[in-house]
């Protein structure tokens, strides 16, 4: 967590900044670990203020914010990172601030007076690339086609002939970029493919059916504005929670009777160090490549 969907509601909730110029960058005293910062903070500080912000776009599951210099500000939230206008969880994991100026003619009319970092763990960094820094981070062999613009040929070709298993496979951001751990289970789930079958024993139909899932399970949780687990940690742009947990079949449910089929019970496994949860009756493990 954050995973695609997370980061596309913090990409949409924080596009009022567009057009806003960056006044100052603070860096608030925090007892707690430091996040990753690039370059240092005196640079990254003199390089961003005083410019524009042109665009908020998303590469995987990291923000970009784009400015008028065409430097790219990488906001990378991996487990417990919130990009946030307003209204931070708590003050004391506040790591950056981006004290910002309104587009000319707008006043304060709603205008976003900063941009928040919100980190509870530090585990996220936040890096302001050149344009060729970022085409070098954001080149194709370092972040896959993003899970939502990839067609269903492209999953096959990219992912058909690994002997990975499916799960682990989804995983891979070199591969396909913004599927994370709680989202490839609910995937799997909804195509009804079991999560240890090796990507090469899957047929046509079960691609297909993996490809529709996987826009369809990401889509939902987008407009639902994310999963807040029960660790209460993701909260939207506004600090409120997201919508999609209660929407989860198989993720964090072990125990319970699954509500696809209703004669199955959820289990939970590990594959590649992390927890998979699935419905044996719905996805059962047939055929593998030779």
């Amino acid at each position: 967590m954050p995973e695609l969907p997370e980061v596309e509601t913090m990409r949409r909730g924080i596009l009022a900044v567009v057009g806003s110029r960056i006044i100052d960058v603070k860096r608030p005293r925090c007892r707690y670990r430091p996040i990753a910062l690039r370059p240092r903070f005196a640079i990254f500080r003199r390089r961003a203020a005083g410019r524009t912000i042109c665009a908020v776009g998303r590469a995987g599951k990291r923000v970009v914010v784009e400015l008028d210099s065409r430097d790219r500000i990488v906001i990378e939230p991996r487990m417990t990172g919130l990009a946030l206008l307003a209204d931070p969880p708590d003050p004391d994991h506040v790591r950056l601030r981006f004290l910002l100026a309104p587009p000319d003619g707008d006043g304060k009319n709603g205008r976003p007076q900063e941009l928040l970092y919100w980190d509870r763990r530090g585990l996220g960094q936040v890096m302001l690339l050149s344009p060729a820094q970022f085409d070098a981070y954001a080149a194709a062999d370092r972040i896959g086609p993003d899970a939502l613009a990839v067609s269903a040929e492209e999953l096959r070709a990219r992912l058909g002939a690994s002997r990975r298993a499916i799960k682990v496979a989804l995983l891979d951001q070199k591969a396909l970029a913004g599927v994370g751990n709680l989202y490839a289970s609910e995937i799997l789930h909804r195509a009804g493919i079991h999560p240890a079958r090796r990507c090469c024993s899957l047929t046509r139909r079960s691609w297909a059916a993996l490809f529709e899932s996987i826009q369809a399970v990401l889509q939902g949780a987008i407009q639902h504005e994310g999963s807040t687990l029960s660790d209460g940690t993701y909260r939207n742009v506004l600090n409120q929670l997201g919508g999609y947990q209660y929407h989860h079949r198989v993720y964090d449910r072990a125990g319970e009777r699954c509500i696809t089929c209703r004669r199955g019970t959820i289990v939970r496994v590990v594959q590649a160090q992390r927890s998979t949860f699935l419905c044996p009756r719905c996805q059962r493990q047939t055929q593998d490549c030779s």
